[in-house]
């Protein structure tokens, strides 16, 4: 089992910044293969993808934060980020990180953006915009 934990969620006002971490524990053997991902979710809404990064570093990003959000990885402790700029208050969610252990089977013929593709989930961390 793969323990997700993300951090540095809150309330901030429009315009600002906030740097979430999502740090994984437990079988992490072969962490720098997995796929990750960050999701939000508004409650009554689907959970939707965000971000995701590969074992390659390639990156994909929803159309409503590209510019502004960036996500990385740092294989070496186990950490992904996603560091949020120009929030604004449709951003306002709680967001998941997502870890897919099972990438080097290959993408079993789902997107990086579809949420059955990964197998373990954090518990989420609040963002609230106000404006």
């Amino acid at each position: 089992q793969v323990q997700l934990v993300e951090s540095g969620g809150g309330s901030v006002q429009a315009g600002g910044s906030l740097r979430l971490t999502c740090t994984a524990s437990g079988r992490t053997f072969g962490y720098s293969t997995f796929l990750m991902a960050w999701f939000r979710q508004v409650q009554g809404n689907e959970r939707e993808a965000v971000a995701t990064i590969d074992s390659e570093g390639s990156t994909t990003y929803a159309s409503s934060v590209t510019g502004r959000f960036t996500i990385s990885k740092d294989n070496a402790k186990n950490d992904l980020y996603l560091q949020m700029n120009s929030l604004k208050p449709e951003d306002t969610a709680m967001y998941y990180c997502a870890a897919d252990s099972r990438s080097l089977l290959g993408d079993r013929g789902m997107r990086p953006q579809d949420r059955k593709r990964y197998n373990y989930w954090g518990q989420g961390t609040q963002v609230t915009v106000s404006s």
